[in-house]
């Protein structure tokens, strides 16, 4: 068998291979969960469960491996403050239900039935709602204060230094990074703020040294929460079609049909059931990760097997109390100067979803469907709901069934009809 086959061969001495390709994943992976408060061993190990998960749904064709996904930041950190985290869990779990309802939607309908309900139109705004939405998050981490700018916890200048310290890392690597380096940019910022802060004496090691080697994942169980899963499952419509576009990345890199075989029904059913199985266990849901499609395109290593050891090894790293210890001990400020940068990038890659639609955005209809979906979801706009007399719903969530209606409702031009 050829080194650049694309058939399933588990082989022992793949391992490395497989634990390059978690380095590769592991500063998005942790960020996650750092940020919004769930466990970053749980989220390795739901990481390598998920991605096992997705391989058994796709008959292990599909060399991609799923991790924490960005795109539900936002509204974990609201759930957690409002509800607590087994009610977000809950929404979580509901999301990657959706993911399944689309995955049965488009096994019945064709691939066209997604592009119709959700258009680069809609999906391209709500992906820069997701990242305009974060951005006061990123700016209070980064000068040193709570995720709500509520509290101080380090003095500006210091966490200035801190958070933009690794911010110019990441975008250096990002720009002139070459081989694997260009591919770990955000590990790259967090060693160079973690290393900085070290020789700043901001980092207590105590916390590690008192953690034991081997130890059980803390995970946690969802409780049921109405107002959680009408927030929260909305948030899926953006992340939904990413995963198409990640599945036509892989293609292209490996030469192979994916979308056919094994099918985008299989593998948007195979992410969603990830993602619920994720958030049971008190995990972030999970998503496809470009940066491992860039490993593969980089070492053109199509084996899907090679994914199974990096989930091998993520769950094998996620019973290591040490690893969660030693990550919690990475002062805030680094996070944040990271957060500036890929929060606006998430902006970016709504701003790009609409300009290669090559949509008329002057349109009268365009543009009443984007500005709307944009100026909702920043702006805070927010409805009352049948289902609840407590919960109003509003943010991310609001945004996308609104831009999914408008887009169904409203008359097209002459030249989209």
């Amino acid at each position: 068998m050829s080194i650049s086959s694309t058939e399933y061969n588990f082989r022992a001495r793949d391992i490395i291979l497989g634990a390059q390709m978690l380095f590769v994943a592991f500063g998005a992976l942790v960020l996650v969960p750092l940020l919004t408060g769930l466990n970053p061993n749980v989220a390795l190990f739901t990481a390598g469960l998920g991605t096992l998960v997705f391989q058994l749904v796709t008959g292990g064709k599909v060399p991609i491996f799923l991790a924490s996904s960005f795109a539900f930041i936002a509204p974990i950190i609201y759930g957690v403050q409002t509800w607590g985290i087994p009610s977000t869990l809950c929404g979580l779990a509901a999301a990657g239900g959706f993911y399944v309802i689309l995955s049965l939607l488009i096994s019945w309908r064709g691939t066209d039935v997604l592009r119709r309900i959700l258009p680069p139109i809609v999906t391209g705004p709500v992906i820069m709602v997701i990242g305009l939405i974060l951005a006061p998050v990123a700016v209070f981490m980064a000068t040193g204060k709570t995720g709500t700018g509520s509290a101080v916890l380090y003095p500006e200048k210091t966490a200035l230094t801190l958070s933009m310290i690794s911010l110019s890392v990441t975008v250096v690597v990002s720009i002139f990074g070459k081989g694997w380096l260009k591919l770990i940019p955000i590990l790259s910022g967090i060693v160079a703020g973690y290393c900085a802060s070290i020789f700043m004496g901001l980092v207590d090691f105590s916390s590690v040294a008192a953690a034991p080697w081997f130890a059980m994942p803390a995970f946690t169980f969802p409780t049921w929460n109405l107002d959680a899963i009408l927030f929260i499952v909305p948030v899926a419509i953006a992340p939904a079609i990413e995963h198409f576009g990640d599945i036509l990345a892989i293609g292209s890199v490996s030469g192979k049909d994916y979308v056919k075989d094994p099918g985008i029904h299989r593998t948007m059913m195979g992410d969603g059931l990830a993602t619920s199985l994720a958030a049971f266990l008190g995990g972030p849901p999970n998503t496809t990760y470009s940066e491992v499609t860039g490993a593969v395109a980089l070492i053109k290593v199509f084996n899907p097997a090679i994914m199974t050891w990096a989930a091998i090894v993520a769950i094998a790293l996620a019973f290591v109390g040490k690893v969660g210890a030693f990550l919690q001990t990475i002062p805030s400020p680094v996070m944040g100067g990271i957060m500036v940068l890929l929060f606006g990038a998430i902006m970016v890659v709504g701003m790009n979803t609409l300009v290669r639609a090559g949509d008329d955005l002057m349109e009268a209809r365009n543009l009443a469907i984007v500005a709307l979906i944009v100026i909702f979801g920043v702006g805070g706009m927010s409805v009352p709901t049948p289902f609840s007399d407590q919960f109003r719903l509003g943010g991310i969530g609001l945004a996308g069934i609104l831009g999914v209606f408008l887009n169904l409702i409203l008359p097209r031009g002459k030249k989209e009809a």
